[in-house]
């Protein structure tokens, strides 16, 4: 067994067990390998051991990784995206979860119509009201999503964050819970379903998977170090 593969059975593990630990079916929730700076062959790797979501965040190398590796790999962009750069990437992503502003959403609606795409996507919450992130503050969302939702092109599928980093996953599982909170509260108000919610890194996945995270972003801890 390859320490990819190894890796990856004891992530399914973790997942499985967190997801028990508050009821849920491990079904529920999916693991995105984040193979940033790693070669495409760590991604065929992971691939031959059962993994079949990818996430990058960099469009140059997501551009580059994409068509070295097996068809069959759904790819996530899960970064902050660039107006300009939309056109490159709607075709090759199965799901961007970075969708930060109205703006971008309406860029992305425009172009996915020209495209003849519909592209799924997720929009980021900065949930930390940190000046370093991207994403929607609680209460502009709340103004926005509306117009989001009427746009054609798009699905809207769910909510996403990245808390503040911190070495104690709990410190950030409030951040979770009111990504979880903010999701139902919406979904009631518009009558609608938001069922993904892409929250939880190498570092504090659990905690998310118990707060209701239906997405993983793990890159580290089935990769290892970057390259």
């Amino acid at each position: 067994m390859t320490t990819i593969s190894s890796r990856l059975l004891g992530l399914g593990e973790r997942i499985a067990n967190a997801a028990a630990k508050s009821g849920r079916d491990p079904a529920e929730v999916d693991l995105v390998a984040v193979s940033k700076t790693h070669p495409a062959e760590a991604v065929c790797e992971a691939m031959e051991a059962g993994q079949r979501i990818f996430g990058e965040n960099r469009v140059q190398e997501f551009l580059a990784k994409v068509p070295l590796v097996p068809a069959s790999a759904e790819w996530h962009f899960i970064g902050h995206l660039q107006k300009n750069k939309i056109r490159k990437i709607l075709p090759m992503a199965a799901m961007i979860h970075g969708v930060d502003s109205l703006e971008l959403a309406q860029g992305i609606d425009r172009i996915a119509g020209e495209l003849g795409l519909r592209p799924r996507v997720l929009l980021e919450v900065n949930l930390g009201g940190e000046d370093s992130k991207f994403g929607f503050q609680a209460a502009a969302l709340h103004s926005q999503i509306a117009s989001i939702l009427a746009l054609p092109h798009l699905q809207v599928e769910g909510l996403m964050t990245v808390p503040p980093p911190t070495p104690d996953p709990e410190l950030v599982r409030p951040y979770f819970a009111h990504l979880r909170e903010l999701r139902d509260t919406l979904a009631v108000e518009l009558a609608t379903t938001l069922p993904v919610l892409s929250m939880g890194m190498s570092g504090d996945f659990e905690v998310a998977i118990e707060e209701g995270a239906t997405l993983v972003r793990v890159g580290t801890a089935l990769f290892g170090g970057r390259g």
